[in-house]
């Protein structure tokens, strides 16, 4: 009879071990909505806390794709995938910074952490990107830049014009003006 309620009690204490190791991982993050501009950078804060050493994984997705990004274990090892090795920057607490952006990178962006027994938790975020305003700008500039040079050329054309015409006009009157005649002057 004691042997069996000290097995119960091992087998109790045991359980509550897994259930703690199994319920010991934590991800905070101060914020998950994020929205950036083309070009810009942007960072992943989280905040991984977990009994032993996790395994932090980063995925992409968005309506057309869902793709891994990388995953890596503090201390140990890192594997970024080939799409994102120049522009993806790991951190031990788990946060993820990716740089250069671009239109396509706007989606939703899962980390899971993973412990050694396979328990895991997902925390996700949503990331806009923007198109940068200075092409617009650019646009806008050259459009500008465009008409003014179509004003100027009109405006030189006008004046060519008017000079035309008034040396035209005075043609015509010395023309019409009679030529050296002797006019006599009469009496009163």
């Amino acid at each position: 009879m004691h042997f069996t309620v000290i097995l119960k009690s091992i087998s109790l204490c045991i359980l509550i071990l897994f259930t703690l190791e199994a319920g010991a991982i934590s991800i905070h993050s101060p914020q998950r909505s994020l929205t950036r501009s083309v070009q810009e950078d942007v960072f992943f804060s989280v905040d991984v806390t977990c009994n032993v050493i996790p395994t932090i994984q980063w995925t992409f997705m968005s309506g057309a794709v869902s793709r891994t990004i990388g995953t890596w274990q503090p201390g140990a090892y890192t594997n970024i995938t080939v799409d994102y090795s120049s522009r993806v920057q790991p951190y031990d607490n788990g946060s993820m910074g990716l740089s250069d952006l671009r239109l396509q990178d706007a989606g939703y962006y899962v980390v899971t952490v993973t412990e050694a027994a396979g328990s895991s938790k997902d925390a996700g975020f949503v990331l806009k990107v923007n198109e940068v305003l200075y092409e617009d700008l650019q646009y806008l500039s050259v459009s500008a830049l465009a008409l003014a040079c179509l004003a100027a050329l009109l405006m030189l054309a006008v004046w060519l014009l008017d000079k035309a015409y008034r040396k035209i006009v005075a043609w015509r009157c010395r023309a019409q003006m009679p030529e050296n005649d002797a006019t006599e002057l009469q009496p009163l």
